[in-house]
C-alpha cells in the first residue's frame, strides 16, 4: 500500500514538474556606449510581471515558465529594452542598453513594474552621478557627501563640512565603501570636502535602516560607493579647473570589449596660490617662509573579461591632505631652521573575483588592504656660531595614529526563481590599530647623549569575522515580499572573543500597483569606537577597537513605512523609525586628543543614545525636471553615568527639523541650472548660565572696572547641550553652459553658494564687553556668499 502511494506522489510530481517546465534567462545588463555593467536594472515579464534585478556587477537571472515571454529591462535614465522570447530552453542573454537624452524611461506604463513600491528596501537612497554633477557646490568642487547631506534623515556637522549623522548616529556610525573597502576617513580639508572625486564614481547607495544581512560592522548607515569600470568601447576623458582644484579622468579600452582601465586625479593649488603672499609677509632680512595646505587623490581601476562567466577587477585609491609651515632664519652665518606639519590620508586596493558558476549561481570574492594614517610632525634644527666655533642641534617629535585593514570577502548570489533571492557569504577583516605613539629624536652638541624614544598607546591587533544568510521571498502571488536574514559577527582581540547574532527582516505589502506598505527591524554591532574631541576641528579622532573593559556598541532599529508611485513620476515615502544605540564612548569631562599620559580606555566615559522620528519625500528622477523634497522631524539624545550629573541630554547634532530642496531643470541642450536650499533647526550647544568671580567675590562689577585687574571667572553649567543656536538655512545655485566643440564637449559652470548671505552659526561664545560692562553671547560665521566658476572639457 505505502509503495503504491509512493509510487502515485511521484507520479503527480513528475506531471506536475513536466506542466509548469521552467527556463532561466540570465545575462549581463550594461551600458551601451561605455560597455559599463549596470547595477539595480529591474528585469522582468511583462506578461507575468514576474521579475527580478541585476546586481552590483550587472548579473541577471529571471526564472519563468515555458512559454511566450516579453522580456523587459528598465533602468533609470535609459531607454527600456523589450524582446519577445519564445522560452523552451534556458537562454544566455546580455543587455545593452542606450542612455536616454531626455532621462525618459520607455516602457508600457500598465505593465511597469516599480522599484519604488516593489522592493523590500526602506530607508534606502540611490543617487545618480549626472544628477549631483548639476547640483551647486562649494567652491565649485562636486562632492557626493555634501549631496547626501539633502536626504532626509541625514544631518551634516558645522557649517560647510562633509560630516554625515544618520538618524541620530555618530559620524563613526557610519560604514563608507568604496569598491567594497572601508573609508576610515572620508574628509578633505578638514571636513569641507569629501575624499570622493566625483569623476571616478558610477554609483551611490545610502542605507539608513532596514539592513539587509550581508552588511555589518556599523551601527547608523551605510554608503555604498561604485567606481567606475572604464570605457570599454572607446578612449574618453575628462578635466576640470576650478578655483582651487584641478581635475583630470582619462578612460578606455586597452582591449576592446575585454580590458579597460580607468585613472583620475585631483589636487588643490592652494598652497601654490597663497605662498605669494606668505612670502611678502615676511619680508624680513634673513627669513624665508614657506607655507601652506593642499589635498590630492588618485584612483585606478582596470578589469579583464577573461570570459562570459569570469572576470577580475583591480582597483586603488590613495589620498593625502597636508598642511605645513617651513620657517628658515640666517643670521651671521648661523642656520635656523623649523619645521611643522599636519598630514593625514587613506591608501585602499580591492582584487575582486566575479565568477558565474551557472545561471542561477553568481559568485564575488574580494580581497582588500586600507590604511588611514595620521601624523603630527615637528622639527627643529639650528647650526650656531658660537666664538667661531659651530654648533649643531636638531629635535623631531611626531605624533602617529591609524588603522590598517586586511580583509577577504566572499559572496553568492543565488535565485532559483522569480519568488526567492537568496544571498550568503562570508568575511573576515585582521585590524592593526595604532591609537597613538610619540615618538622623540634629538640630537646636539649641549648633551653628551642623544635622545631617540619613543612612547605612547602600543599597536592593538584585532581579528573581526562574520557569516550571512539572507532570502528575499514573495508570499500571496507577490502581495507579500519578505527579506529575512540573520548575520553572525565575531571580534577577537587581546584573548577576548566577542559575538553578536543579529537577525534582520524587511517587508513589503503590495496595497494597489502604486502604494504598498513598508516595515523592517535590524539588530547591528559595532567592534570599532571613535575617539572624537569636540574642542578642535581637525582630524584628530581615533579609531580604536573594543577591549576586555570597552564593549562594543550595539542597536536595534524600527522602521514603518508608506511608499506611493504618483503619477508614474513621482516616488513618495514618509517612514517613521526607531533607534536604541549602547555602549556608546564619549570623552571624559576635561579629557581630550592631547592628554598623551594617560591610557585611552581611561579618558572615555560609556553610555546609552536614542533616536526616533519620521521622514518625508518627494523625488522626481525622469524628464528634464528632476530633484526632490525631503523632509525630517526627529529627536536624538544621550546619557553617560558621568556626564551631565548622569542625566540624559540632546546630542550635539540633535535637530528638531530639516528641510531640503533640490532641483535640476535642462533648459536645452546647452544649459542645465540647479538649485538647492536647506533649513535647520539650530544644533545644540552647551553655555553657562552663570558666572562667578574666583575666590567667592561678589562684587563683580568693582572688579571687572578695575584696570590693573584681569578676573578670573568661573562658569556655572547647569546641563550639557541645553541652549539651541540659531536656526540653519541656506540657498545655492549653479549654471551649466554647455558646447558642443570639434573634440568633444566644453562646459562652464558658474555658481553661488549661500546665495542671500546668511550669516549661519559657526559656533557661539561669551564674550565680555569693556562698553556694556557684560557678558555677551557672540556669534561666528564662516561663510558668507561665494561665488564659483570652474570649465570642464569632456571628450
Amino acid at each position: 500500500m505505502m509503495k503504491r502511494f509512493l509510487i502515485l506522489v511521484f507520479a503527480t510530481f513528475l506531471s506536475g514538474y513536466a506542466v509548469s517546465q521552467n527556463y532561466t534567462i540570465s545575462g549581463f545588463i550594461s551600458d551601451a556606449g561605455t560597455g559599463e555593467r549596470l547595477v539595480s536594472a529591474t528585469v522582468y515579464d511583462a506578461n507575468t510581471l514576474k521579475g527580478s534585478i541585476s546586481n552590483n556587477y550587472g548579473f541577471f537571472s529571471l526564472t519563468l515558465p515555458a512559454g511566450k515571454v516579453k522580456f523587459v529591462v528598465s533602468y533609470v535614465g535609459y531607454s527600456a529594452y523589450s524582446q519577445e522570447i519564445e522560452l523552451k530552453a534556458n537562454v544566455q542573454l546580455n543587455v545593452a542598453i542606450e542612455m536616454s537624452t531626455e532621462l525618459e524611461e520607455v516602457v508600457v506604463t500598465e505593465n511597469k513594474i516599480e522599484k519604488h513600491v516593489e522592493s523590500t528596501e526602506m530607508s534606502v537612497v540611490e543617487l545618480q552621478i549626472k544628477s549631483i554633477n548639476t547640483l551647486p557646490v562649494l567652491l565649485g568642487e562636486v562632492d557626493v557627501m555634501k549631496t547626501i547631506q539633502l536626504l532626509p534623515g541625514v544631518q551634516s556637522g558645522n557649517e560647510g563640512t562633509s560630516g554625515i549623522y544618520v538618524r541620530g548616529g555618530g559620524p563613526d556610525q557610519n560604514l563608507i565603501l568604496l569598491d567594497g573597502v572601508p573609508v576610515y576617513n572620508a574628509n578633505h580639508l578638514f571636513g569641507f570636502f569629501s575624499v570622493f572625486n566625483a569623476d571616478a564614481i558610477s554609483n551611490i547607495k545610502l542605507i539608513k535602516g532596514g539592513f539587509p544581512a550581508r552588511y555589518g560592522g556599523r551601527l547608523s548607515s551605510v554608503i555604498d560607493i561604485k567606481m567606475k569600470e572604464g570605457n570599454q568601447k572607446e578612449i574618453a576623458g575628462d578635466a576640470t579647473v576650478g578655483l582651487i582644484a584641478t581635475k583630470l579622468t582619462l578612460e578606455g579600452p586597452i582591449i576592446k570589449d575585454k580590458t579597460s582601465f580607468i585613472i583620475s586625479a585631483r589636487r588643490t593649488y592652494i598652497d601654490l596660490l597663497i605662498q605669494p603672499f606668505i612670502a611678502a609677509a615676511a619680508l624680513t632680512e634673513g627669513v624665508i617662509v614657506n607655507a601652506g595646505y593642499f589635498f590630492q587623490d588618485f584612483n585606478f581601476k582596470v578589469n579583464h573579461k577573461f570570459s562570459e562567466r569570469n572576470r577580475l577587477y583591480l582597483s586603488a585609491y590613495t589620498g593625502k591632505d597636508r598642511l605645513y609651515a617651513k620657517t628658515t632664519e640666517l643670521w651671521d652665518g648661523s642656520v635656523y631652521k623649523y619645521n611643522f606639519g599636519i598630514q593625514w590620508g587613506n591608501i585602499t586596493s580591492t582584487l575582486r573575483w566575479n565568477y558565474v558558476f551557472s545561471n542561477k549561481l553568481f559568485s564575488n570574492t574580494t580581497l582588500t588592504y586600507s590604511n588611514y594614517t595620521f601624523e603630527t610632525p615637528l622639527e627643529y634644527y639650528f647650526k650656531e656660531k658660537i666664538n667661531d666655533v659651530f654648533q649643531t642641534e636638531s629635535f623631531i617629535l611626531n605624533f602617529a595614529s591609524g588603522i590598517r585593514d586586511y580583509a577577504i570577502n566572499v559572496d553568492f548570489d543565488y535565485i532559483p526563481s522569480p519568488n526567492h533571492y537568496i544571498r550568503f557569504g562570508a568575511s573576515n577583516i585582521y585590524h592593526i590599530f595604532k591609537p597613538g605613539v610619540n615618538i622623540i629624536k634629538q640630537t646636539s652638541a649641549y648633551t653628551e647623549a642623544d635622545l631617540d624614544t619613543t612612547f605612547g598607546n602600543a599597536d592593538i591587533f584585532a581579528n573581526e569575522y562574520g557569516f550571512y544568510f539572507e532570502d528575499e521571498f514573495s508570499l500571496f502571488s507577490n502581495a507579500l515580499k519578505v527579506n529575512a536574514g540573520l548575520r553572525m559577527n565575531g571580534f577577537y582581540v587581546k584573548g577576548k572573543d566577542y559575538q553578536s547574532f543579529e537577525p534582520r527582516i524587511s517587508a513589503r505589502q503590495r496595497i494597489t500597483r502604486n502604494l504598498s506598505v513598508k516595515a523592517a527591524y535590524s539588530r547591528m554591532s559595532q567592534y570599532l569606537h571613535l575617539l572624537t574631541s569636540s574642542t578642535i576641528g581637525l582630524p584628530t579622532d581615533l579609531w580604536v577597537p573594543v577591549t576586555d573593559s570597552i564593549p562594543p556598541q550595539f542597536s536595534q532599529q524600527y522602521a514603518l513605512g508608506i511608499f506611493y508611485n504618483f503619477l508614474d513620476k513621482y516616488a513618495v515615502s514618509v517612514e517613521g523609525f526607531y533607534k536604541s544605540m549602547h555602549n556608546l564612548i564619549e570623552y571624559k569631562d576635561g579629557a581630550d586628543y592631547f592628554s598623551q599620559n594617560t591610557n585611552w580606555e581611561k579618558k572615555i566615559e560609556i553610555g546609552d543614545g536614542e533616536a526616533y522620528g519620521m521622514e518625508f519625500f518627494v523625488e522626481k528622477k525622469l524628464g528634464k525636471t528632476t530633484g526632490w523634497i525631503g523632509y525630517t522631524l526627529s529627536w536624538s539624545t544621550r546619557q553617560f553615568e558621568n556626564v551631565n550629573f548622569g542625566k540624559e541630554f540632546p546630542y550635539k547634532y540633535d535637530r528638531r527639523h530639516d528641510v531640503s530642496f533640490v532641483l535640476t531643470h535642462k533648459f536645452s541642450e546647452r544649459i542645465d541650472f540647479g538649485l538647492t536650499w536647506i533649513y535647520g533647526s539650530g544644533n545644540t550647544t552647551t553655555l553657562s548660565l552663570e558666572k562667578y568671580m574666583a575666590g567667592g567675590y561678589s562684587n563683580y562689577d568693582y572688579y571687572i572696572n578695575q584696570s590693573y585687574f584681569e578676573p578670573i571667572v568661573v562658569d556655572y553649567y547647569e546641563s550639557r547641550n541645553s541652549y539651541r543656536m540659531p536656526a540653519y538655512h541656506r540657498l545655492d545655485l549653479n549654471v551649466n553652459f554647455s558646447k558642443k566643440v570639434k573634440y568633444g564637449t566644453q562646459i562652464i559652470s558658474i555658481g553661488a553658494y549661500n546665495v542671500y548671505n546668511r550669516k549661519n552659526p559657526m559656533f557661539l561664545n561669551l564674550e565680555y564687553s569693556n562698553a556694556s560692562k557684560q557678558f555677551n553671547l557672540v556669534q561666528y560665521s564662516f561663510f558668507p556668499i561665494i561665488p564659483s566658476i570652474s570649465y570642464r572639457i569632456t571628450f
